[in-house]
């Protein structure tokens, strides 16, 4: 896939009529402690935010290695929490665990939504023509209901990847009527291979990939999603230590690759292993891919080898390696 700016994609992230397992998640919290029980279980503050805002946030074990990166919008009464493919089950089970009889929350796993992604820079322009708001100047994450043809659904900004973009939480019986009114406007399909050629571009963290339990979040960039100032939550003994400390010793970069290389592919300086290839794909000008580095082989611009290739690590418009 070649990405144009001045072009509108389209991805169906969850189709609620499809089983297909590729289908992204969206985890419902209700109960007047919802805000409590979510600080407490993830890496943002939830409980500076107010309804029809948003964040990032992860999910971590009680030692800081990551489950999810999951995107949270604040309702009335409600958290909508957008959750990884292979990660909605886990992380239902998760959470429920972690709910006690005590606590005024309930999780369900919403089956009664789509998902559709917008991308792309002409995007803001399409949604005031067609739903009457005007977001351009809004933060990421900023969302509200929408009433279209007497269809009630949320549409928020940011495309998850970094990119400008929007996200549209449709009613599962309307899903493909509005899926066809966007698709009659022009914009470009893509498949779920589009999809994470985008994520690998921009340095999305995926799970299974760069979020594992061998894998911090610190490490993985995702600095944006965390709050040291929030107090506790699972995993933020151990993440406070590493910014205190400066305990991250190895971090996520983009690769440059000379040749292709299958991911789990060592990377490699002055013969010594450094580090490991995570994810990898083609692009017009070569190959490319995610990288975990340790910090003593150098960071944007040093040169290494993966496998039998040269590779140049750069840096990745998704994530930062710091607080600033």
């Amino acid at each position: 896939m070649n990405y144009q700016s001045d072009r509108i994609y389209l991805c169906s992230r969850l189709n609620p009529n499809s089983p297909d397992a590729n289908n992204w998640g969206i985890l419902k919290l209700t109960g007047e402690d919802r805000l409590r029980y979510l600080h407490n279980q993830s890496t943002n503050d939830f409980n500076s935010l107010h309804p029809k805002q948003g964040c990032q946030t992860v999910f971590v074990t009680s030692t800081a290695r990551t489950l999810d990166l999951a995107t949270a919008y604040l309702t009335e009464d409600a958290v909508l929490i957008l959750v990884s493919p292979n990660r909605r089950e886990k992380l239902f089970k998760w959470l429920d665990g972690f709910i006690f009889p005590f606590d005024k929350v309930k999780l369900t796993d919403s089956t009664q939504w789509g998902l559709l992604t917008l991308i792309g820079e002409s995007s803001d322009a399409l949604i005031e023509e067609l739903f009457g708001i005007n977001f351009k100047d809004k933060e990421n994450y900023t969302h509200q209901t929408v009433t279209f043809q007497d269809i009630n659904l949320r549409i928020a900004k940011g495309s998850d990847l970094g990119l400008p973009g929007y996200n549209l939480i449709i009613p599962q019986e309307h899903f493909e009527q509005i899926k066809s009114l966007l698709l009659d406007k022009q914009v470009t399909p893509i498949d779920d291979r589009d999809w994470e050629h985008l994520r690998i571009l921009q340095g999305r963290p995926a799970p299974d990939k760069e979020l594992t339990e061998d894998y911090n979040p610190l490490e993985a960039g995702l600095w944006q999603t965390i709050s040291f100032e929030k107090g506790c939550y699972i995993g933020q003994e151990t993440i406070a230590r590493l910014n205190t400390y400066d305990g991250v010793k190895q971090k996520l970069w983009g690769v440059k690759l000379s040749d292709p290389v299958p991911p789990e592919t060592p990377v490699t300086l002055e013969g010594k292993k450094v580090g490991i290839l995570t994810s990898y794909t083609e692009t017009d000008t070569g190959s490319f891919g995610l990288a975990y580095v340790r910090t003593k082989a150098g960071g944007a611009g040093s040169t290494v080898t993966v496998g039998e290739a040269i590779g140049e690590l750069i840096e990745l418009p998704f994530i930062t390696h710091s607080r600033d």
